[in-house]
């Protein structure tokens, strides 16, 4: 007959050792692993986050008219030029508003729809500004397309490149309708379409330059809790004209970024450096971390 022998106590208590050294360490080792990819995936998605919001807002600024940019500590405050906006004083903003020039017109389909141009010809016809090249008829279709029906060229304006200007009164942000003699000129559009007719008052007296700007929207990026789950939202505003009395209560707005912990912006000159910080709560273990964030900053020229 075989004999099978069982194990030896000392094998037996190798083999309880091994298992209890793999069980302390591997669940660390699984929790660690584990820790690290929700870490990943968390850093991945405020990268994101904050990369793509910095970037649509940059866009949208690209195009900005650079005299119209204010800040406001809230949307209901009264506006400061940018370059008073000065944060190192404790004063926090959380409002950046310009108007923009409509570039999606201005590229056209084949041809921009409005050329920029004025002809300053004085056998122009008076009281109007003559644009050649100009199409105030696709230009209002586009217009009406953008704002869902509820605008067009007669809500627009011109900003005629070169004018001087007083941000808190040019432009209408203190919501009273602007006349013809601020820096955004209201206008209507005519039976030709190559001109535009003043919405108000009359171009006379008015310093006309050779080159313009239209304006259909001003925007504005608020950071407020629009929600109400107690973290900040990033806000797109658009589709108003100050020019014409409008506010931020009268604008479409869109949320472009939640759980938004810092929207940060300086200007020096002409330049804007504009900062997102987005925001996740993650929790280390029994310990709340207290949260993680990241940033991402742009400068638009």
């Amino acid at each position: 007959m075989k004999t099978r022998s069982a194990f030896t106590m000392i094998e037996l208590i190798f083999v309880i050792v091994v298992m209890g050294i793999i069980g302390k360490f591997g669940v660390e080792f699984l929790a660690q692993a584990y820790k690290s990819f929700i870490f990943s995936s968390v850093n991945n998605s405020l990268h994101s986050k904050s990369a793509m919001a910095v970037e649509f807002i940059g866009t949208r600024l690209q195009y900005r008219i650079k005299d119209s940019l204010i800040a406001r500590v809230n949307t209901g405050t009264g506006a400061v030029g940018i370059g008073s906006a000065d944060s190192s004083t404790g004063t926090v903003y959380t409002v950046l508003e310009w108007v923009s020039m409509d570039i999606d017109g201005y590229r056209g389909n084949t041809t921009p729809n409005w050329s920029g141009i004025a002809d300053l010809d004085p056998g122009q016809p008076l009281g109007l500004i003559v644009s050649p090249a100009t199409e105030t008829n696709t230009t209002d279709a586009l217009i009406s397309t953008l704002s869902y029906g509820a605008k067009g060229v007669n809500d627009a304006a011109l900003y005629f490149i070169g004018s001087n200007s007083d941000v808190s009164v040019d432009y209408g942000w203190s919501g009273a309708l602007a006349d013809q003699t601020g820096a955004m000129h209201p206008i209507n559009s005519t039976a030709t379409i190559t001109q535009f007719a003043p919405f108000v008052g009359t171009f006379s007296g008015v310093d006309i330059y050779e080159y313009y700007k239209l304006a259909w929207t001003a925007y504005a990026i608020v950071n407020r809790d629009a929600d109400g789950d107690g973290d900040d939202d990033l806000i797109l505003y658009y589709d108003y004209q100050p020019w014409n009395g409008d506010t931020l209560a009268n604008a479409r707005q869109s949320v472009i970024m939640e759980d938004v912990n810092t929207f940060q912006f300086t200007a020096i000159g002409s330049i804007i450096k504009i900062q997102v910080c987005a925001h996740s709560d993650i929790i280390d273990g029994d310990n709340d971390a207290g949260g993680y964030s990241l940033c991402k900053e742009k400068t638009i020229f």
